[in-house]
């Protein structure tokens, strides 16, 4: 990323001859060079970049920023906004800029505890290194590839498993794609693809069937998300549904209506009172034997 020439035995300091420069004392009215030739902390820049015709002068001035940097260095946004007065938003933007033309490769991947971390390549001559590798795996003779080889289409990376409902109904799935629908009002980064939003609705189902109300999930998929560019947000969505599922609410038993209070009858028998919906005879009455032997006794 950085050319730093620590090892190189180092130069007497002399100055660049006036051949190198042939308008040097031209009466123009132009830019003069005075240079010195540096021997150490330097970081050699090719002018693709710095005459580069389609980068902003931020975006130049970025990227020469980050190839002088040494490996491992923090480049996100936070911290370049910290370091220069630009600002957030305009950094982000000559970061899409530089990332649009080659200068720079940023991966989304996940650590061993399961957070989301973005990894940073800064080319320093973009193309340069995969055209290198393209051209030793064709002069291999034991790997030289057909003069037009088919080009195999790119497969699309499998997204996480997310959670399932206990029951899937439609109604639920419908509440679920709605709310997944709805996230890019909050976040505009977070626009999915219908295959997407289909993958991940269970998952949103599930937290629904939880006793979760819409705007619960939607709060919980939009806090906290990182400021620097979302390269696979289904994916980001998919972690945040399964790692933070909340509990399965306690069983609560379904209360029981009040019993039904009939009004008073005369029961037809006996002429003894009791509750019913309709007037006829008592329980007691209803007995087969019972009312034989009450019709029984009667003159």
């Amino acid at each position: 990323m950085d050319t730093q020439n620590t090892s190189a035995r180092p130069h007497a300091r002399s100055r660049i001859g006036g051949k190198n420069h042939p308008h040097r004392h031209s009466h123009g009215g132009g830019v003069t060079h005075d240079n010195t030739r540096h021997t150490t902390r330097f970081t050699v820049i090719g002018n693709h970049l710095t005459q580069h015709p389609d980068l902003t002068l931020l975006a130049i001035g970025l990227a020469c920023h980050i190839q002088s940097l040494p490996t491992g260095a923090s480049i996100d946004i936070k911290t370049l906004a910290a370091r220069f007065p630009e600002g957030p938003t305009r950094i982000a933007r000559a970061l899409r800029e530089l990332e649009a033309h080659g200068y720079l490769r940023r991966t989304r991947e996940r650590t061993p505890a399961g957070h989301i971390v973005t990894r940073t390549v800064s080319c320093n001559q973009p193309g340069r290194h995969r055209d290198a590798s393209e051209a030793a795996t064709a002069g291999s003779p034991a790997r030289r590839a057909p003069t037009d080889p088919p080009r195999e289409p790119r497969r699309r990376a499998v997204l996480p498993a997310v959670p399932k409902p206990a029951y899937v109904s439609p109604a639920l799935l419908q509440a679920a794609t709605d709310v997944l629908a709805g996230l890019r009002r909050t976040d505009p980064r977070l626009i999915l693809s219908a295959t997407d939003a289909e993958h991940l609705a269970p998952g949103v189902a599930a937290w629904l069937e939880r006793d979760l109300t819409p705007s619960a999930v939607r709060h919980a998929l939009t806090t906290n998300l990182p400021n620097e560019p979302l390269i696979r947000p289904a994916a980001l969505l998919a972690h945040r549904l399964t790692a933070q599922l909340p509990p399965t609410p306690p069983f609560r038993a379904p209360v029981q209506p009040p019993p039904v209070r009939h009004p008073l009858q005369t029961c037809d028998g006996c002429d003894r009172a009791f509750r019913s919906p309709t007037p006829g005879l008592c329980r007691a009455c209803r007995t087969p034997r019972t009312t034989a032997a009450r019709f029984s006794t009667r003159p």
